[in-house]
């Protein structure tokens, strides 16, 4: 077996181990949205009355992202403790387990245990970029990155698309599919990956507030310069959940469509969300304030949501589709800017701290956003979730312009300074 040192050498990382990192990064990100095109066809085998089926698809979504959001502190806290590979294995592990019973469903509670396992074993990124940062120097870990960020965004991708077109041979298919090639990328980590953490560096011991994911939200939120920004990150955040948990079974009752057809939109979303980030985010903010580009990507997401429940409707699917690219049109642009205003507003001992605290309210945002979502398409009717979305986008914008100016007043001592 090779030891860290010989597998990072001057090189980086050996050949083998990292082509493990890359598939494990890449089969994360796919079963995120794997599952989406086929879950509104498994779950009707179980559900007779069609007025609840939004809600026990959003109980379905929500408990793979609560799981994930407490899990995820805990598994990097963990790694700390007794190195990347036992964590990253079981990991790997459990996410082959929860997908074997969604395949083998039978039952409701089967599918409800499938997606609690897979979370909380699924939020293994951590893990991984901590893997990579032990065995690379300073100066390379960008490149490293960079590509765990590329194969990530082929997963999401690719997982929705191929979810719908291995369904043709079966709902479940997809599902054993996951299963099978996650077990043999364990097997295959199990031979050719050595653990990157050597004893002498590894965590004594692990509080318990390393394992709360409230901490540091709650750290976060007491900062009156990002706060609001918090919250609006959390307002977009809670009908985009609703939407990913929500838009398959939409499209099915709606248009009538197949798994194969709603894996097109997911990927339509990738597609886009790629485009606007890589071309035309940088042309805007170089003529634009983030802080206009966040607020055009809200606009950009109220209209996209206006289109799409409008097919409730139409019955066509050129509002859902024209409505799409616009959705995630604006969603390109949101992230990167929210991002930046949140960055200039805390000096830099607190970047990764507040950062921290956006994914977490995020996180629990895509926990809420399904139930909500569920509960307004039973009760309200199907094109309600995404009305509601655009007018907590709304909201989201009057947010931002209330958090604007005691983030310009942080922001200019800071550039002052600079000069």
């Amino acid at each position: 077996m090779e030891t860290s040192s010989q597998i990072l050498g001057g090189k980086g990382i050996d050949r083998k181990a990292w082509i493990f990192i890359l598939i494990t990064t890449f089969l994360g990100s796919l079963g995120i949205g794997l599952i989406s095109p086929v879950a509104p066809f498994m779950i009707s085998r179980y559900v007779t009355d069609s007025n609840s089926a939004g809600l026990i698809l959003g109980w379905l979504t929500s408990a793979y992202a609560i799981c994930q959001f407490i899990a995820a502190p805990g598994l990097g806290a963990l790694s700390d403790r007794f190195g990347r590979r036992p964590i990253l294995l079981i990991c790997l592990f459990g996410s082959a387990v929860g997908y074997l019973l969604l395949g083998i469903g039978g039952a409701l509670w089967v599918l409800i245990l499938g997606r609690i396992i897979d979370g909380l074993t699924g939020g293994n990124f951590s893990v991984t970029f901590a893997y990579v940062a032990d065995l690379t120097p300073p100066d390379e870990r960008g490149k490293y990155f960079g590509w765990l960020g590329a194969f990530a965004g082929i997963g999401i991708i690719l997982g929705p698309a191929i979810g719908g077109l291995v369904a043709k041979l079966g709902i479940s298919a997809p599902l054993y599919l996951a299963a099978a090639v996650t077990f043999a990328n364990l097997l295959f980590g199990l031979f050719f990956m050595p653990e990157s953490l050597s004893k002498a560096q590894r965590t004594p011991h692990i509080r318990i507030t390393q394992l709360n994911p409230f901490t540091i939200l709650s750290k976060v939120a007491s900062m009156p310069q990002v706060r609001w920004l918090l919250l609006a990150g959390f307002m977009i955040a809670l009908p985009m959940g609703a939407l990913q948990g929500n838009i398959g079974l939409f499209a099915k009752d709606s248009l009538n469509w197949d798994a194969a057809a709603i894996g097109s939109i997911f990927v339509v979303v990738g597609i886009t969300d790629i485009l606007v980030q890589g071309l035309l985010l940088q042309r805007l903010l170089k003529h634009f304030s983030e802080k206009l580009v966040a607020i055009g990507g809200m606009a950009g997401e109220m209209i996209g949501y206006l289109l799409i429940g409008s097919t409730a409707f139409i019955h066509s699917p050129i509002p859902l589709l024209i409505g799409t690219i616009i959705f995630a049109m604006g969603d390109g642009l949101i992230g990167p800017a929210l991002n930046g205003l949140l960055s200039r507003g805390v000096d830099a001992n607190a970047q990764g701290q507040v950062q921290g605290g956006n994914q977490a309210a995020q996180s629990l945002a895509r926990t809420g956003g399904p139930l909500l979502g569920g509960a307004l398409y039973d009760r309200v009717g199907h094109g309600s979730p995404y009305f509601a979305g655009s007018a907590i986008v709304v909201l989201a914008i009057a947010v931002i312009s209330m958090a604007l100016p005691t983030l310009n007043r942080t922001i200019k001592p800071a550039e002052s300074t600079s000069a």
